[in-house]
């Protein structure tokens, strides 16, 4: 779709999702025709030494600006955040982990200076900072547990993030197979499309795939890794999601590739996967689960995996137990929660398997997602002429806070490989994982 087509035609249901869900918000005026009290003032002094000083100042609606202190974290201010009503401060004092994004969406918060090296700035300043924190203001500032993951909410989650429509998701994901998870970046010059194939070669890798195997894919995005399996590996693959757009679009890459033969695309839980299969395999769906989910997803794979297979679940994680920043888990993930690694082993640890590899992939989903930002800016207009410019804007800080995140270790990237404790049937060593570059026509 086009830009001129895309402003002529009528709002699609999945338009009219993301301005619902996403960006339902309240807009106050901006025609503020006074100074900031000194209260205010004394608010945001405050906010910037709760936040660790970082090396930041606000500019006020009256273009009063209030420098950060001097200190050895903070030092000379290299970003200016622009609050352009009261009301924006006060919102932003009372929870800034929700209102920081619903302001800059709504336009009432601004930035001079690069959005992703602010917030990895933030990410810094605050993580070392919160250990200061007295109790009352963590529990303020604390972050919501995420909405359910059940069977029904599930559905709903998934289609709030998912359905936005294929149309938004091919403006900025690679070109090869729409993957929306981390690429595998064994050589950092490589391009987007190169890391996203090597991705996908280095978990076929790790699971061991042969010709004539069964593979069980639980959530499949738009179906690149079951079409990469099934055309390089000769391996049958059911692969389950409950996204009707992204099945759309794997149904019919499936057909032109002349590879549905070899695949079946369930539109279904992962919970209702049945048979046995001689790998399992997960890529960017342990996030939307829920940890008190987790047993009965160890159950299901344990019960799905014959004795001599393997299983993989890649997903993005935490250093130690922490709840999704607020605001992405209202406005952008409904149900998020990232495992930290214990989380992830007692996974492992209730399925009674045997943990056979542990690689984390922290900067290269950093870099998959400086790619993406690079390509959804350049096509910015055709987003805001999908949507409207409170999406884009939305997107935009996601986006970075992601990138931020990564780099600053707020969020890191696991994949697991796993196995029936009683397996015998095991690799010596990982060396075939590398005999060969994992990305398509590496030296």
């Amino acid at each position: 779709m086009n830009q001129s087509t895309a402003q002529k035609t009528e709002p699609t249901e999945q338009q009219a999702r993301a301005k619902a869900h996403v960006l339902k918000l309240p807009i106050e005026s901006m025609q503020v025709d006074r100074g900031p009290h000194s209260y205010e003032i004394w608010l945001i002094a405050k906010l910037l030494r709760m936040a660790g000083s970082p090396p930041v100042r606000f500019r006020l609606w009256d273009d009063n600006v209030i420098e950060p202190e001097s200190g050895p974290e903070s030092g000379e201010a290299r970003f200016t955040i622009q609050l352009n009503d009261p009301k924006a401060l006060m919102a932003l004092v009372a929870n800034p982990n929700l209102a920081f994004g619903d302001l800059y969406s709504a336009g009432r918060l601004d930035v001079d200076g690069d959005l992703t090296d602010l917030m990895e700035a933030l990410y810094r300043s605050v993580h070392q900072a919160r250990q200061r924190w007295p109790k009352w203001l963590d529990a303020l500032w604390r972050n919501h547990a995420p909405r359910s993951t059940g069977l029904s909410e599930a559905q709903e989650n998934i289609h709030h993030h998912y359905d936005l429509g294929n149309d938004f998701y091919r403006l900025w994901l690679d070109d090869a197979e729409m993957q929306y998870t981390c690429a595998y970046y064994e050589q950092a010059d490589l391009t987007l499309e190169q890391a996203q194939l090597a991705k996908l070669e280095h978990v076929c890798r790790k699971l061991r795939l042969r010709p004539g195997m069964t593979v069980v894919e639980a959530g499949c995005g738009w179906g690149g890794l079951a079409r990469y399996m099934a055309r390089h590996y000769g391996v049958k693959v059911h692969a389950y999601n409950i996204s009707k757009e992204q099945l759309a679009h794997a149904r019919a890459e499936a057909q032109r590739q002349k590879l549905d033969h070899l695949i079946d695309y369930v539109e279904d839980d992962y919970r209702n996967i049945q048979g046995q299969y001689d790998a399992f395999v997960s890529i960017g769906m342990l996030e939307h689960v829920g940890k008190d989910n987790y047993p009965a997803l160890a159950e299901l794979i344990r019960r799905t995996l014959k004795p001599e297979g393997i299983a993989l679940l890649h997903s993005i994680g935490r250093n130690r137990p922490m709840l999704m920043n607020a605001w992405i888990e209202k406005r952008i993930f409904p149900g998020a929660y990232p495992p930290s690694i214990g989380e992830f082993m007692a996974l492992c640890e209730h399925g009674d398997f045997s943990v056979l590899d542990v690689e984390n992939l922290r900067l290269h989903y950093a870099q998959t997602l400086s790619h993406w930002m690079d390509r959804f800016q350049a096509h910015q207009d055709q987003v805001t002429a999908l949507y409207d410019e409170h999406f884009t804007r939305a997107w935009r800080m996601y986006l970075a806070g992601s990138i931020a995140a990564f780099r600053a270790g707020s969020l890191q990237l696991f994949q697991v490989v796993f196995t029936h404790g009683g397996n015998n049937r095991l690799p010596q060593s990982r060396q075939d994982l590398y005999a060969s570059p994992a990305a398509p026509g590496g030296a």
